[in-house]
This record gives structure tokens, C-alpha cells and sequence, in this order.
């Protein structure tokens, strides 16, 4: 190990920094955050720093370096660009063993400044120790994206609980056993939905009760394929996941991210085949959160939009049976963006309408004279077997028949396959693609041709379509 990561308490101590330019003040700027007492050392100070000067964040010293400059000091950087200057100021250093960092020169740091991911009071730090510092970074920009922000917040509540907790528990397996339930669990979800009070509230609760974690469900939008599109708060959420009860429209891609250790279970519905009807899927739910496990609902797209999410929460509301909501890409947002179809246009149309080809049979009917309107987009999910009544419906309320439109099957993953043609021909068309399919009508589906910009093969229909094509193999471009 060539460095020793350790972190330094600046509070109040003396800092010198030599040089006024961009550098000096990210260096500046960071040592303040930390509570150092920074004096500055350089003839002229940039804008950005003369800034930072007006609001008092260091003591200026307007003259050149001196080696007196570093009597009771406990660090020192040296960030200009006048080399013979910072190995003076290294070596006057080092007689006074005062660490020192001269920016971007390696061999002259007795310490270095590592890649920072903050989440104070939780702090994590990388460093190549100098060799690959752009590799360090990329590092530091994984992990921001894998550590919830709300981790901050939790390290300090948990401060607050740390003596108490020691007081309930004598044995150190106890404690950590407590802490390690409770960063996994209740406690931690309710800080990650900024309810501090219940947070404290179950801590005590079970330090009372000495209770067994409660079980929650996460009702988690898998976006409509391409895992890239998953949010970050859902890939934390499915990382951390005991089961995974997920649906077909959910992709390997995005399952593949799942926990390796979770139980996962597909609850799937397809048309014509075998489906696991929706009460069984609710009293899953029910059981396996009433067993303590934290369990995730994972669904194609977002779950409030035609996922049956509201329905399933309002069971869990029911048995009082916690849970969180994270929203996903619906499979219209996302499938048209790839396709290159804006779903609004200033030029073609002034709204959109996400609709379900898939009603109850004992649902109100779709009000086809407002569908029928022009200047406007229709985002049809589930409507590819309905396809021809949509078609006749639309036409004989007044939407003409050479309205463009879209059939997108597969949207967003390599394999997505994009065909357009005109509303006349929309039966013939939903029957060409693959599933999941999302139609689209309106006159953006025209910009296909001149907006498409992912990887997929896609054609205009022929008047007369009179057999299936066979699509070529796609060159996935992820």
C-alpha cells in the first residue's frame, strides 16, 4: 500500500495555499467545506477567487512566497504552474514535516487529494494513488450513482441512536447485528422517503420491543427494456431486494441486475398463456412482506400507468403493509423516443393521449369521437389484437384513414423493430411486429423517417402487406 488513506480533521487548523488561479480555488473551495483556515499566498487572485475572498472563505497574503510562510502550518498545496517555485515550496515543507501536495506532480506530495463521494456525515473516497487519477474519477462517478443520497442523512440519525443502542445490547455481535437490520430495512427506506420522525420512531420501537424487522414492498417501474433506461433509485432498490416479483415485459437485461442472492418470481400476464391472475399476485405480496422480507414489484414500464400498481398498493394499504412507489419510463416515452417520434410537435400536435386497447369488458367505453380528433398523438399499449376495431372506430369518427402512423415492437432494446404506414392499414401492420408493441397514430409518426436514430430495422408498409416479412438480425448498438 503506498498511501495510507486516513481523513483529516480541518477544522480551524491553518491551511496555506500557494497560487491564485482555477486550480487553487477547486482546492480552496473544497478545504473550506472541510472548516480549514486558509491563507492564500499569490500576487493576483482569478475572478472565481476573488469571489471566494469577498466572502471571507481565506485571509489573503499579497506577495510572493516566503518559506516563513509555512511556520505553524498544518498542510500546504502548492497549485501553480511555476515549477521551480512548487519544488521550493516541497522542500521547505518537508524540513518543517509539513505535508504538502503540489497539484498535478506526483513525486512532490507527501499527500494526495482523492476522488470524493460525499455524503456526510458518510464520506468515500478513491484514489490510484496518483497513477490513473481519470480512472479514480470514473470510479467515484459508479459509485455516486450506486450510494443513495439519503445515506447521509441515515449515518447521522444513526449517530444520534449509537449510545442507546449500546445501552439495549451489551455484546458487540448484538449491536452490529441491530445496525445491520436496520440499514437494510424499515428504518432505512423511511429515511430514503424523508420521514425522519418515523424513522426515529421505529429505531425506538424496536429497541423497545426488541421486535423482528417489519417487511415493505417497492413497487419498482422496470422502464420499457433497455436496462440503461432503469432510474437509479430503481437499480438501488433491486439491489437490495430479498424477492422480485416481476412481469414479462420486464427485461432479461433489467433482471439481470437483480441481486444475484434474491428469490425471484414471475407473476406475469400474457395473452394466451398461462398468467398468474392478480388476487394470487396480491396475497404474494401480502405474505411474503408479512414474513419480513423486503420485497420488490417490478413492472414493464411505469407502474402507474396501466401496470395495476394503484390496485395492488391499495391490498398492501389494506393489510397495513408498508411500501414505496419509484416511478419508471413508461413504454410510450421511451419507445418513441428510440423510434425518433416525438410524441408532441409544435408543427403536427398539440397533445397526446395514452390509451389501453385492453378494457374491462364491464369498463366504460373509449369515447372514440375525442380520439378521433387531429392534431393529436394516440400512444395505444395492448392494442395490437384490437388493432382492426381501433382502426374502424378511428376512421368512422372522422380520423382520416391516411393518418401516419407507427407499430413499435420491442422498444428500446436491440431487437426493436419500427414499421409505419397509415392508419387504413393499421390491423395489417400490429400484426408485424413483435411484442410488446406499442402503436402509435397521429402525424409524428411520420418523423420516424427523418428522427430515427437508434439501432433498428424498420420499413414503410406496402399498400398491399399480403405475408409477414422476416426481419434481418439487428446490430445491438448498446
Amino acid at each position: 500500500m503506498e498511501y495510507l488513506p486516513i481523513f483529516v480533521d480541518l477544522k480551524h487548523r491553518p491551511v496555506l495555499v500557494v497560487g491564485g488561479g482555477d486550480v487553487a480555488a477547486r482546492k480552496i473551495s473544497l478545504l473550506h467545506r472541510a472548516g480549514a483556515t486558509i491563507s492564500v499566498v499569490a500576487k493576483t487572485l482569478s475572478e472565481e477567487l476573488q469571489h471566494l475572498h469577498e466572502q471571507q472563505h481565506f485571509h489573503w497574503l499579497s506577495q510572493e512566497f516566503d518559506a516563513s510562510h509555512l511556520d505553524n502550518v498544518f498542510l500546504v498545496i502548492a497549485a501553480t504552474d511555476n515549477h521551480p517555485l512548487n519544488a521550493q515550496i516541497f522542500q521547505a515543507a518537508n524540513q518543517r514535516h509539513v505535508l504538502a501536495n503540489v497539484v498535478d506532480d506526483r513525486q512532490r506530495c507527501s499527500f494526495i487529494f482523492p476522488s470524493i463521494v460525499d455524503r456526510s456525515p458518510l464520506i468515500v473516497a478513491v484514489s490510484s494513488g496518483g497513477q490513473a487519477p481519470v480512472l479514480a474519477r470514473l470510479v467515484r462517478e459508479k459509485l455516486e450513482a450506486l450510494l443513495p443520497t439519503s445515506l447521509g442523512l441515515m449515518a447521522q440519525v444513526a449517530g444520534g441512536w449509537r449510545e442507546k443502542v449500546k445501552q439495549r445490547f451489551q455484546k458487540i455481535a448484538d449491536r452490529r447485528r441491530f445496525w445491520e437490520n436496520a440499514f437494510s430495512g424499515r428504518f432505512a427506506s423511511l429515511i430514503a422517503t424523508g420521514k425522519t420522525e418515523q424513522a426515529e420512531q421505529h429505531l425506538a420501537d424496536e429497541l423497545a420491543d426488541g421486535q423482528a424487522g417489519e417487511g415493505e414492498v417497492t413497487l419498482v417501474g422496470a422502464g420499457p427494456g433497455d436496462a440503461g433506461l432503469l432510474t437509479l433509485r430503481g437499480l438501488q432498490v433491486i439491489q437490495q431486494a430479498d424477492v422480485v416479483l416481476y412481469d414479462h415485459l420486464v427485461s432479461d437485461e433489467v433482471l439481470d441486475l437483480v441481486r444475484r442472492d434474491a428469490d425471484k418470481i414471475c407473476v406475469g400476464k400474457r395473452a394466451g398463456a398461462h398468467s398468474v391472475a392478480q388476487e394470487e399476485t396480491n396475497k404474494l405480496l401480502v405474505t411474503l412482506a408479512q414474513q419480513g422480507k423486503r420485497v420488490v414489484r417490478l413492472k414493464g414500464g411505469d407502474p402507474f400507468i396501466f401496470g395495476r400498481g394503484g390496485e395492488e398498493l391499495e391490498v398492501l394499504v389494506d393489510a397495513g403493509i408498508p411500501f414505496q412507489v419509484v416511478p419508471g419510463i413508461t413504454a410510450a416515452a421511451g419507445a418513441t423516443a428510440y423510434a425518433g417520434i416525438p410524441l408532441t410537435h409544435r408543427e403536427h400536435s398539440q397533445s397526446v393521449l395514452f390509451i389501453t386497447g385492453h378494457c374491462r369488458p364491464d369498463g366504460d367505453a373509449l369515447d372514440w369521437a375525442t380520439l378521433a380528433r387531429t392534431r393529436q398523438t394516440l400512444a395505444i399499449y395492448m392494442g395490437t389484437v384490437k388493432a382492426a376495431e381501433i382502426k374502424q372506430q378511428l376512421i368512422a369518427h372522422g380520423r382520416s384513414a391516411h393518418t401516419p402512423i407507427a407499430a413499435i415492437g420491442r422498444g428500446t432494446r436491440a431487437d426493436q423493430v419500427v414499421l409505419t404506414g397509415t392508419l387504413e392499414q393499421l390491423d395489417e401492420l400490429a400484426l408485424q411486429v413483435p411484442s410488446p408493441a406499442l402503436l402509435v397514430i397521429g402525424e409524428v409518426a411520420a418523423l420516424h423517417h427523418r428522427l430515427a436514430w437508434f439501432g433498428e430495422h424498420s420499413t414503410q408498409v406496402p399498400q398491399q402487406l399480403t405475408e409477414k416479412p422476416v426481419w434481418p438480425s439487428v446490430v445491438n448498438l448498446a
